[in-house]
């Protein structure tokens, strides 16, 4: 009986932990859409602040960092993005912050000697070791420059020549605004199923998820790339810190406690290159989901101390946390079959329906989500829908790589920052995402949860068997595609002509 009580007690409430995150969905979508109309036009007059400028004194001097990391196959291509950016000379300068032990060094020297050589005002800073790895190297870069702004882009992001006169008219009259987040787009989203499914989870949390919190009032991070700190924002909130994974959330959240503004401006867009190799892609999602929980651990404690409106504290809450769905998905696939062993119930109609329609909301919310900032990219189309299911797929089995990443966090282990390997215009390229036997737990759970199936619909008991065939389909296919790719990493997989489209690359 106490085993009973003990599994059922779990398992509604993992059920309804489900639940809240995916009702949130909802709530930042509402959120999103109740002030876009407003938000977006004011933005629009604001970007056109440097349109007519025409003194140089004009200008905030801003620095430009490009930390990177044995890049060579998009070094030369993001350096000379940010070369090309529409900035007077005299206000702005580059730093390459190169931590490179390989022939990058000789790359990044090459072209940086070409702009030179042109006027740019561009130099490399390199360290003796990689303590605090891309925290430190931003850190150290700041001893190199008196900019009072400072912008920040990763290796694999191609800034557009006018991010920095759109990104900077914000800081003007607005003394305490400490960061701008522009959104990120994508290089290669037609490269595959995997990154279109990457693709439209990333716009829905540039979309909606970072509009609505910025927009509302609610805390929000910084991405790590594609964006401008004002530089007493960062020093005044202790700097960079590298004790945890997510450097960029939680310099932002440090930042906002201190009452430091934000502004996301989603019609400044930066094109990115998404991971096509679903191990790099696991190797991304492992450091954010372990980073997002450090990040958590730290700054909850602050929140607490911090007055502040219930609504944004159980926001920012669930912000810091999100990656728990993927453990608690876990619990909910393992928790089936000693429930149905254990229990034996028969549901009346209303409460079947009950249940039904909880299931729908569970499963719906970051589907709906997804969807709108669809829409409201242009891009919404009816064959976006097929791509729903994949996503659902690779969301779904990536609990097993994510729920790894959590627990490690929980429980204080130590783990470098493994960059994610990038493609760039190199074909042949020497940069491996790291790899382990996940793949194999996947594919084990998978066959778990086709058991718990037919258990299920032996037993008459239908209602949980759809969400069991998630499940189950979910942990095969990423575990497949895990294996395969592990074997043959140089696949490229599941790019079917169905979705196939032209897309312009920068090079």
């Amino acid at each position: 009986m106490v085993a009973v009580v003990l599994f059922c007690s779990l398992y509604a409430l993992c059920s309804l932990i489900l639940l809240a995150y995916s009702i949130q969905c909802y709530v930042l979508t509402f959120l999103f859409l109740r002030k876009r109309k407003f938000r977006m036009t004011s933005q629009r007059g604001v970007m056109t602040y440097f349109n007519t400028a025409r003194d140089e004194n004009a200008y905030p001097r801003v620095v430009t960092q490009l930390p990177m990391y044995n890049e060579k196959s998009v070094a030369l291509r993001v350096i000379n993005a940010a070369a090309a950016m529409d900035y007077p000379t005299s206000r702005h300068e580059i730093q390459v912050l190169d931590d490179s032990n390989d022939e990058t060094r000789t790359y990044v020297d090459t072209v940086i000697a070409e702009l030179l050589k042109k006027g740019v005002r561009i130099s490399v800073v390199r360290r003796m070791d990689r303590t605090g790895y891309k925290a430190g190297a931003l850190q150290n870069g700041l001893k190199f420059t008196d900019a009072e702004f400072v912008a920040i882009f990763d290796a694999d992001f191609v800034p557009k020549p006018d991010f920095l006169k759109k990104s900077m008219a914000f800081f003007i009259d607005r003394p305490r605004l400490g960061l701008v987040q522009g959104r990120w787009s994508h290089i290669n989203r037609s490269a595959s199923l995997v990154t279109r499914s990457q693709a439209m989870g990333i716009d829905g949390h540039f979309m909606i998820e970072q509009a609505a919190r910025s927009w509302n009032g609610l805390f929000m991070n910084f991405n790590g790339t594609a964006g401008i700190f004002r530089r007493t924002a960062i020093e005044s909130c202790g700097g960079w810190q590298h004790d945890t994974l997510t450097e960029d959330m939680d310099l932002s959240y440090r930042m906002q406690l201190k009452d430091w503004e934000t502004e996301y401006v989603p019609d400044i867009d930066v094109p990115a290159e998404i991971p096509e190799d679903i191990n790099a892609f696991k190797n991304q999602q492992f450091r954010w989901a372990k980073g997002s929980i450090q990040t958590a651990l730290k700054i909850i404690p602050l929140l607490l101390k911090k007055r502040m409106p219930p609504f944004k504290f159980l926001q920012a809450v669930l912000h810091l946390t999100h990656y728990v769905v993927h453990p608690v998905m876990l619990f909910l696939a393992l928790l089936n079959m000693p429930v149905l062993l254990l229990t034996h119930f028969h549901l009346s109609f209303m409460f079947f329906i009950a249940v039904i329609m909880t299931i729908l909301i569970a499963t719906s919310g970051p589907s709906v989500m997804y969807m709108v900032s669809q829409y409201y990219l242009g891009q919404l189309s009816w064959r976006k829908l097929f791509l729903i299911p994949g996503m659902m797929l690779i969301g779904t089995g990536l609990a097993v790589n994510n729920g790894k990443a959590v627990l490690e966090a929980l429980l204080h282990k130590e783990s470098p920052f493994h960059r994610t390997p990038k493609k760039g215009s190199i074909t042949q390229t020497t940069y491996r995402p790291l790899k382990d036997i996940t793949c194999i737990v996947e594919l084990m759970l998978g066959i778990y949860c086709l058991t718990c199936v037919y258990l299920f619909l032996g037993s008459h008991n239908y209602i949980i068997s759809p969400f069991l065939m998630l499940y189950a389909s979910g942990f095969l296919f990423v575990g497949m595609l895990s294996l395969v790719h592990y074997k043959r990493p140089e696949l490229i997989y599941f790019k079917p002509s169905f979705f196939r489209a032209k897309e312009t690359i920068p090079v």
